[in-house]
């Protein structure tokens, strides 16, 4: 009996063909056969030419045995002749079922058959549900995300520089894209239009006056008034002969010279023992002095109108200046340029300390327990947000790309996928079919 796969044409019509896909619904193919798909369906008639012929077999035992039987009048034949009976039926039972999965077998418009074309928009409708029920639940992706430890793996990964360089040539690369596709144009009109505007919208003093506010309460000013003092003790040092003559061009012409010079070198030594002590004193009047001053302007900064009024006055005079704006024409040309030599370049410092920094980042990640812990955190929280807002756009998906197949090449391709296996159903069953058969029979003679 042949029984291998029917030809590929349209199924015939009738109440149990396959529907016709509806015009709002166009069906796609699923490929070609590759060299892959080529030897799987070359197994696949290998292993149909096989349980065919054990059904061949068990027809030859049995019509031997019947002659053996009815002719020659053996008795022994019977048992051979009724379990090749019925394994002839379990083969040719099991061929059934596993045919009528993919096509009406013998080309016959039986009802239920043709299970895979006939259901395929069903099996894509149970495919999506089952997965989104058992894959794109949000307990079961969080569990599979805390026992994958991402931020470890990651840390792991980026440490070793190897791994590192290729991430930043990753990156490099899509900047570069980015960066090329842009036009300098338009980009700088967004700078200039927006930014600036932006800049110019947002009252600067607030912000400032809080800024100042948090920098001298953690004491950050302190480095700057040591370098104005001392450079401030170094002025007053190097300048001795410019004290002199100040005096001197400042004194009465009356007074005798040396009246002057002894005028001056008091003086003189008196300016720079302050700026002495001011340089070395943290605790001199002077310093806590400009520290009420610039908490005071901080103060100002965020809550007098009349300051804040100034602040803005001078930030529409820096932000109007030509060189800004010259500064601002061409920043989107330097951060181009120096994006696209970091692509170019493995040694550019730029992307070196991308590098760098990624490396950092990922020994970081490994010593640190809690930092590990937060981008766990971080990413079961983003996995269980797309879960709970777009599940049912992925397994819509699937659902839709299942129903835009065509029915009898889904048929053909699981059937490659799996069809090969199936065949052992009608080899078994002819093997099981003509022990249950022997049984049966020997049971039935021993009984009457």
């Amino acid at each position: 009996m042949h029984i291998s796969r029917a030809p590929e044409r349209p199924a015939p019509s009738g109440p149990s063909a396959s529907p016709t896909p509806s015009p709002a619904r166009s069906t796609v193919p699923l490929g070609d056969f590759g060299p892959g798909d080529e030897a799987k369906r070359r197994d696949l008639r290998k292993m149909k030419m096989l349980a065919t012929g054990f059904f061949v077999v068990a027809t030859i035992v049995f019509l031997v045995a019947k002659y053996l039987e009815d002719v020659q009048g053996l008795g022994w034949a019977g048992y051979v002749r009724a379990s090749a009976e019925a394994g002839m039926v379990g083969a040719l039972a099991d061929w059934f079922a596993v045919t009528a999965l993919f096509r009406h077998p013998l080309r016959i418009p039986i009802p239920h058959t043709a299970i895979i074309p006939r259901k395929k928009d069903m099996i894509g409708d149970s495919l999506g549900d089952f997965v989104g029920e058992n894959f794109l639940s949000e307990a079961v992706v969080r569990d599979k995300l805390d026992r994958v430890g991402i931020s470890s793996r990651v840390g792991t990964w980026i440490a070793q520089t190897e791994n590192a360089d290729r991430v930043t040539a990753e990156l490099t690369a899509a900047a570069r894209g980015i960066v090329t596709v842009l036009r300098d144009e338009d980009v700088q009109n967004v700078l200039e239009t927006v930014v600036v505007r932006k800049l110019l919208e947002v009252p600067v003093g607030p912000p400032l006056g809080k800024a100042l506010e948090g920098v001298l309460a953690d004491g950050a000013h302190k480095r700057l008034v040591d370098l104005v003092c001392d450079r401030a003790y170094d002025w007053v040092a190097d300048n001795e002969e410019m004290v002199m003559r100040v005096v001197h061009e400042r004194a009465p012409s009356w007074t005798p010279r040396f009246v002057d010079e002894m005028v001056a070198d008091k003086l003189f030594a008196e300016v720079r023992g302050f700026a002495w002590n001011v340089k070395n004193d943290p605790e001199h009047p002077l310093r806590h002095a400009v520290d009420r001053y610039l908490s005071e302007f901080a103060t100002d900064l965020q809550s007098d109108p009349a300051t804040i009024e100034r602040a803005e006055q001078v930030k529409r005079q820096v932000v109007e200046h030509p060189e800004v704006q010259h500064f601002i024409g061409r920043a989107w040309t330097v951060v181009k340029s120096m994006v696209l030599d970091a692509a170019e370049d493995p040694t550019n410092e730029l992307r070196l300390r991308v590098r760098d920094a990624l490396v950092g980042l990922g020994r970081r990640i490994e010593g640190d327990d809690e930092l590990r812990g937060k981008i766990d955190g971080w990413v079961a929280d983003a996995a269980g947000y797309v879960v709970r807002h777009y599940r049912h756009e992925i397994t819509t998906l699937i659902t839709e790309t299942v129903a835009r197949w065509d029915a009898e090449e889904t048929s053909k391709k699981i059937e490659l996928q799996v069809g090969r296996d199936l065949q052992w159903i009608r080899i078994n069953g002819t093997v099981v079919g003509a022990l249950a058969g022997l049984v049966i029979y020997t049971v039935s003679e021993l009984i009457i």
